[in-house]
């Protein structure tokens, strides 16, 4: 099954938000499914819920017709890579992450292999990591820099969407513009951020250039999460009437 390009996805506000299933029982991703579904455009499903229940994991987001983004952040040798990425397209996800910092080589068979079923995401500095922990993993510059440098390979490597997080999309969009951008670490003015070093607002993020908001917590812990996302929805409208 061929995929849309990545340039004609996000167009509606609701369509520019993802919902991340970060629990591990079906039936309750089941229940977020439903009960999300008309203010989430998008679900992903990353590794507490993939590790434990595999493909399963999908079908429930697609059986409720939604679009699911597969966050496994694939990183190993090219081989491996690219035959993880041909299971992974056969599930029907529409979005896969893969790791940049696995190279050239790496990203290069992950785009061969994904042949337009699936959009790769290249995952670039983790949310949760500031610039003295990319220090201490021996990486020179900021959070910016590394940002910058590993999507210049993704990109040179055919894979045409990037994860960072919204303090770097200025730069990723003014360098590479047309560049798929998915922003984690969003949290309402005033919430807690929780493991996530790197974070910004909604209305920020996609003011920056971000196409695609990834949202968990403050979806999933909100008092009302129906209330919550429609609110998240409502700050990205206010800033693609900016842009």
């Amino acid at each position: 099954m061929q995929v849309p390009p990545l340039a004609a996805v996000a167009n509606a506000a609701k369509d520019r938000l993802a919902f991340a299933l970060d629990v591990d029982d079906l039936d309750q991703a089941r229940g977020w499914v439903a009960r999300l579904a008309p203010h989430v455009g998008v679900f992903k499903i990353g590794l507490e819920l993939f590790v434990r229940f595999g493909p399963r994991a999908v079908d429930v987001v697609r059986e409720a017709g939604g679009r699911c983004f597969l966050d496994l952040k694939l990183h190993d040798i090219p081989e491996t890579v690219g035959r993880a990425v041909r299971s992974a397209a056969e599930t029907g996800a529409e979005f896969l992450t893969v790791h940049a910092s696995g190279g050239r080589s790496m990203l290069e068979r992950a785009a061969i292999d994904a042949d337009g079923r699936v959009k790769l995401l290249a995952v670039t500095a983790l949310t949760s990591l500031d610039d003295r922990a990319l220090a201490d993993l021996g990486f020179h510059g900021n959070a910016e820099d590394a940002v910058r440098r590993w999507t210049a390979i993704a990109v040179a490597s055919a894979v045409r969407g990037v994860v960072c997080s919204a303090r770097e999309a200025q730069g990723i969009r003014a360098t590479f513009p047309d560049v798929f951008i998915v922003t984690p670490g969003i949290r309402p003015a005033g919430s807690d951020a929780g493991d996530q070093a790197r974070i910004a607002s909604a209305f920020d993020a996609v003011r920056a250039g971000a196409d695609l908001l990834v949202v968990g917590r403050p979806i999933r812990d909100a008092k009302d999460p129906e209330a919550a996302a429609s609110a998240l929805v409502k700050e990205i409208e206010s800033a693609l009437a900016m842009r």
